[in-house]
């Protein structure tokens, strides 16, 4: 495998956890969000990723994507709240579909996944750095 199609996966694997990060960051701020009915509520979203090949010849070496981000459907908490301004008729506020237990799992993982990219290309970096030194001792 050459070193830029090493740098090509590393740069979509990074935009693809970032995209995951911010994803899962707008989850996280909308988790406690409430309203007046099930139609109105915040939705976790969901990042869906997708394998695409990188580089060209005869070797096959595929990076990652994001190939959409879908609202989870899961259904919104209800609770019944009969003072609070958004209740309903019936006394329910829902309240958005977020698992911050879930999200915060997300979270290290497309964080460590970033911080482990970040050290393939610092060795990626040596490697070109050692090649370059033994080619010039030739």
């Amino acid at each position: 495998m050459s070193f830029s199609a090493v740098y090509d996966i590393a740069g979509q694997s990074m935009a693809a956890q970032t995209i995951r990060m911010n994803t899962v960051a707008s989850n996280l701020a909308n988790a406690r969000s409430a309203a007046a009915s099930e139609a109105d509520i915040y939705r976790e979203r969901d990042v869906v990723f997708r394998a695409d090949p990188v580089g060209g010849g005869r070797q096959s070496a595929f990076g990652v994507t994001v190939s959409d981000v879908l609202r989870n459907e899961r259904p919104a908490e209800q609770r019944y709240q009969p003072g609070h301004p958004l209740a309903d008729n019936n006394g329910i506020v829902y309240y958005a579909n977020v698992n911050t237990v879930e999200q915060m799992v997300a979270m290290m993982a497309a964080s460590r996944q970033f911080e482990a990219t970040v050290s393939v290309l610092g060795t990626t970096r040596r490697m070109q750095d050692q090649l370059v030194e033994l080619v010039s001792l030739r």
